[in-house]
């Protein structure tokens, strides 16, 4: 949705009191104007849309009780940390970020994995993951993706994975919260099975294929 610059006359009351929303609620003056008057026009907005994506996210996860959202209003981004059972119950932190438009490759945000730690033996445990996790899904997803879609980094304690629509497909709001959600639930689920020792890795891959079998729709 293009942008352009337009100007108004408003009354100095009335801005004073969009301002003090528009901070109160982390937005420009601008972006809290554009979504009062797309609101009342009865346009959705991408803003809109990601909120509507992150509120869902966040009832979902609030449903578990496993991983504690974090969302404001008006952001391309939102939080999720989850404790670790390890000893000293060290966190692992989700961070989603979505785009405002759809790429060219089906890719809409992001997934970002902070796992800061002081512990080698852990940080090792959690790096092995992670590379196992991205042969998994090398193997069983890049057939539903295009060409490049789907990419994984791991650098300085985080690991960014995109999020793409898979191949001639069209997600509303509601699925790609429903997608997300499930993600980051199993991702976190077999992590935490991996570094109590419960999983190897012909455990891990199991697991993996039948979460993946049992899914909707896949991110």
């Amino acid at each position: 949705m293009s942008k352009s610059l337009y100007s108004l006359m408003l009354s100095d009351d009335v801005v004073r009191e969009v301002d003090r929303l528009a901070l109160r609620s982390g937005m420009s003056r601008s972006a809290l104007v554009n979504r009062v008057l797309a609101e009342y026009a009865g346009v959705s907005t991408p803003e809109m849309q990601i909120d509507t994506i992150f509120h869902q996210v966040e009832q979902l996860m609030a449903q578990a009780g496993e991983i504690v959202p974090y969302f404001t209003r008006g952001q391309q981004s939102m939080t999720m940390k989850s404790s670790l059972e390890y000893k000293y119950r060290p966190t692992v932190k989700y961070s989603v970020q979505l785009y405002k438009t759809v790429d060219g490759l089906g890719r809409f945000g992001e997934l970002t994995i902070n796992f800061r730690t002081q512990s080698r033996d852990l940080l090792d445990r959690m790096s092995q993951f992670f590379g196992f996790w991205k042969l998994l899904e090398d193997n069983y997803l890049s057939e539903h993706y295009l060409p490049g879609a789907v990419d994984h980094a791991l650098q300085d304690g985080r690991f960014v994975r995109t999020l793409a629509l898979p191949k001639n497909t069209s997600y509303s709001s509601e699925e790609l919260a429903d997608a997300i959600t499930e993600y980051v639930r199993n991702f976190d689920a077999l992590l935490k099975a991996w570094l109590m020792g419960r999983l190897d890795v012909s455990g891990l891959e199991n697991s993996y294929v039948a979460n993946l079998n049992q899914q909707q729709t896949i991110i």
